[in-house]
């Protein structure tokens, strides 16, 4: 039972992301699949359309590893935003494209060559605690109005 509670962690907390969203009050629409690494389509007031990525981190990870997002295929998208939910820190992140770009490291070797990591958190054995490093704070948000009012493909 315990990998079907695992195998189902990503859809319930796009879910999850989704349904605070709607408590919000966006316009959510959501693909019936997800071809192109698109988990919700956000109609903005002016009419256009954002698209959003949704990744989750679960509590039961390995220490350390709580907001730790690795393997993502990703090239620049124009409309693009990632939400990232870390439930052991209890913490969402969102970034656009470009800033994803920036911030996270592409794999040079092994099987994820190519592939892109972002670890928004640091630990501390001594006290047995993760902390978000200090260079990811500005992406911390307790609502979603970035999807709504900020232009993910500005400068």
């Amino acid at each position: 039972m315990k990998y079907r509670h695992l195998a189902g962690f990503g859809k319930r907390i796009e879910f999850f992301v989704i349904g605070q969203m709607l408590k919000e009050g966006l316009d959510v629409y959501i693909p019936l699949v997800d071809d192109n690494a698109i988990d919700a389509v956000v109609r903005k007031e002016d009419g256009s359309f954002v698209e959003v990525q949704i990744k989750a981190r679960s509590k039961d990870v390995t220490f350390g590893d709580g907001a730790l997002f690795a393997a993502i295929s990703h090239e620049y998208r124009k409309n693009y935003w990632f939400v990232f939910y870390s439930e052991r820190l209890e913490t969402i992140f969102i970034m656009s494209s470009k800033e994803f770009l920036i911030e996270s490291k592409q794999n040079k070797k092994g099987k994820n060559v190519d592939l892109r990591n972002i670890w928004f958190n640091g630990w501390n054995s001594k006290t047995n605690t993760e902390h978000i490093f200090p260079r990811f704070e500005k992406y911390i948000v307790r609502d979603f109005s970035r999807l709504l009012n900020e232009d993910p493909d500005a400068e």
